[in-house]
């Protein structure tokens, strides 16, 4: 589906004296970089990816490592499968058993509860995915996520570790004492599955709290926010990267506080995959914000129907869009997670 917004919608001055030469000359030194702070989340973090390395062969960690600033492996995630898009990094199923209790080591570490138990119910997912519609040039299955790490674990230098495969990629960016997400992509193929005599919906609570908060609102205030009568692709998926969406839907300004805390408690879901400790500062900011943050809607309002919803916000845009490969959209959904500004850690390593 094309991907559309909703609505459719100083020279140097010649001749200075000596004095003025000293002070130009004194403005082309390279600024001191500042020493980067870490707190013991970070400290536990750097552990674990320390630890993770160890297991390693000289061979796999040159496979897994990449500079900071390789722009074409930090942004080489996607929501599909092997067979489509080539990852880079060293692959989980190439991985013995101490390794990927390693990987799974830091992804706790970097994680909160919720987000870690999302990782592995996607993962699952896409082995029940192998395991029923398996073959052909398509390659499902959990074997089929890859890692990286682009720098160095560091707790006074900015890094990034990458964990993605078929409908998910986590990108997380660590600098000093802050960790973000950004961006991130849950998804979700099957979006319900059973495994062991369990029903799982790895973005249930996304799904439900958008239909709560959009069924909070009065008639009046859903024609604000419904933009469109179906749902949509994801706007800043991958390969979006720099764009922005200019916001669109109800305000926050427009909710009643009733309705605020439905709204607080979506973004929620969302900024609490990471850990408790880096979660906080971005809830509070969102909180702060709340008044410009917007609710778009696009579909059918009836619980459980396929429906689109964003949010944008100054700190925050989510979407949760369901996809018509797969059937009629509730079967199989993409999400993405972004901080405006700070993709990829961009405000914390200006």
């Amino acid at each position: 589906m094309k991907k559309t917004a909703l609505t459719l919608p100083l020279a140097l001055v010649l001749g200075m004296g000596l004095c003025g030469l000293g002070v130009y000359a004194r403005s082309l030194q390279a600024p001191k970089t500042p020493t980067l702070i870490a707190d013991p989340t970070t400290k536990s973090v750097v552990a674990a990816a320390d630890a993770l390395l160890a297991t390693l062969t000289p061979e796999q960690r040159k496979a897994v490592s990449f500079a900071f600033t390789d722009s074409q492996q930090r942004v080489r995630w996607s929501n599909l499968p092997t067979g489509i898009v080539q990852r880079a990094g060293l692959r989980m199923g190439d991985l013995n058993e101490t390794q990927q209790k390693a990987v799974h080591a830091l992804l706790q570490a970097i994680l909160s509860k919720q987000g870690y138990q999302k990782v592995v119910d996607i993962v699952n997912g896409d082995e029940v995915l192998r395991q029923t519609d398996g073959g052909g040039r398509l390659i499902f299955g959990k074997a089929e996520y890859y890692l990286s790490f682009l720098g160095k674990p560091s707790a006074t230098s900015p890094w990034m570790f990458q964990f993605g495969g078929h409908h998910l990629a986590v990108n997380a960016t660590v600098v000093g004492k802050d960790i973000t997400l950004a961006p991130s992509l849950p998804a979700a193929q099957p979006a319900k599955y059973t495994l062991g005599g369990k029903t799982i919906q790895p973005l249930g609570r996304e799904l439900s709290k958008g239909f709560a908060l959009i069924q909070a609102l009065t008639p009046e205030q859903q024609k604000t926010a419904i933009r469109a009568p179906y749902f949509i692709d994801l706007v800043l998926g991958p390969g979006q990267d720099g764009k922005t969406l200019a916001p669109e839907g109800i305000p926050g300004s427009a909710l009643t506080e009733p309705q605020k805390k439905l709204l607080l408690d979506l973004m929620a879901e969302w900024i609490g995959n990471v850990n408790d400790n880096d979660a906080a500062p971005k809830l509070a900011a969102a909180k702060a914000n709340l008044d410009k943050t917007y609710f778009a809607w696009g579909g059918p309002t009836t619980t459980g129907s396929a429906a689109y919803y964003r949010v944008t916000g100054p700190t925050i845009v989510l979407e949760y869009s369901p996809q018509r490969m797969g059937g009629d959209g509730t079967g199989h959904t993409h999400c993405i997670y972004r901080e405006p500004g700070n993709d990829y850690g961009a405000a914390l390593t200006k």
